[in-house]
Parts: C-alpha cells; structure tokens; sequence
C-alpha cells in the first residue's frame, strides 16, 4: 500500500517557496518568470509557463540532455519500459536534476508504479519546490489512489505557485465538494 503524509511535503515546498530559498532558483530569468507568473493573464500564463519549462529542462550536460530526449522519445511512443531506463540513466547521470525525475515519476505513472513515481517527484520537489508540475502529478497520484484531500491539498499549493493553471483549476473544481464536504 502506497503511504504517503503530503502534510510534510506541501509545509516544506511552501516555507521554501515563501522564503525564496533553494537550490531550484539557478537563475535570474527562471525567478523573474516565476514572479512574472503570480500576476499574469490566463493567455500570459500559459506562455510564461512554457518558458519556465523550457529553463527547468536545461540540465547543463549534453548527456543528461541526450537520456532526456530519449527518455521522452521512447514514452510519447509508449515504451514507458524503455523510458524508465533511459530516466533512470539520467536520474544515475545528474541526481541534482529535477527534471530527470519528474520525467520518470510521469513514466511510473504510466505503468502503474505510483510508490516510485511518489518518490520521485517527492526528490524532485526538494531539489526544486517551485516545480509546479511535480506537485501537479502528486495531486493527479493522490487523486487516483482516491485520496481526494490530499489531492486537494497538492493542487492548491500548485496555484500558490501558478494561480491560473488550467488543469488544476479543473481539478480543484471536481475535487471541491469530495475535499471540503457540502454546504449544508
């Protein structure tokens, strides 16, 4: 049985984030478009969330980059197997590199291993608690493992990071009443 206490997760990723500390901020411009993306307009967003990406995948090796290409490469065919051996090269490579992780907690994901892909985005989100996605994909975990609050919880601290996320909108939306109970 998969345990995971988001509690200590989402009080640790929110302090950091807070407090502006942490080793995920590398560079001026990803702190500049994290700040960019606390105000901006959905259609803004979107964008600013885009380049975020793009910064989060510069590992600053050309092998890590190369087992991420190929790592990618292998799960939009839906060798998910293959995947997680070329995510897991890179987890090996560059074990300070976030995305790494993130990418193979999303190949878990896909063949059903949710206690690694916890473990993965739980290292990923200390190495990098603004990493938005990776608290998108424990909520999208915890809500499958039907564990509504909890799920609820994650989202919540993804829009404290980007406050127009589509996909979490809509998660917080059908996960409210499940969460929080009905109005009486």
């Amino acid at each position: 049985m998969l345990s995971i206490n988001l509690k200590p997760i989402v009080a640790a990723a929110v302090v950091t984030f807070m407090c502006g500390a942490g080793s995920a901020i590398a560079s001026d411009r990803l702190a500049d478009l994290l700040t960019e993306l606390q105000t901006a307009e959905p259609s803004a967003a979107v964008a600013i969330a885009k380049e975020i990406r793009l910064e989060w995948e510069k590992s600053g090796s050309a092998a890590a980059d190369l087992l991420l290409k190929r790592g990618r490469d292998a799960a939009e065919t839906g060798d998910f197997e293959d995947a997680i051996e070329h995510f897991t090269a890179l987890v090996d490579h560059a074990p300070d590199f976030a995305e790494g992780r993130v990418a193979r907690a999303r190949a878990y994901v896909e063949v059903g291993l949710f206690g690694p892909a916890v473990a993965d985005l739980e290292q990923a989100l200390e190495l990098n608690p603004q990493h938005f996605e990776a608290i998108n994909g424990l909520g999208v975990i915890l809500e499958m493992i039907d564990r509504p609050v909890e799920a609820y919880e994650a989202y919540l601290l993804v829009m404290a990071i980007h406050p127009t996320h589509p996909v979490v909108t809509e998660a917080l939306q059908r996960l409210e009443i499940r969460a929080k109970g009905q109005k009486l």
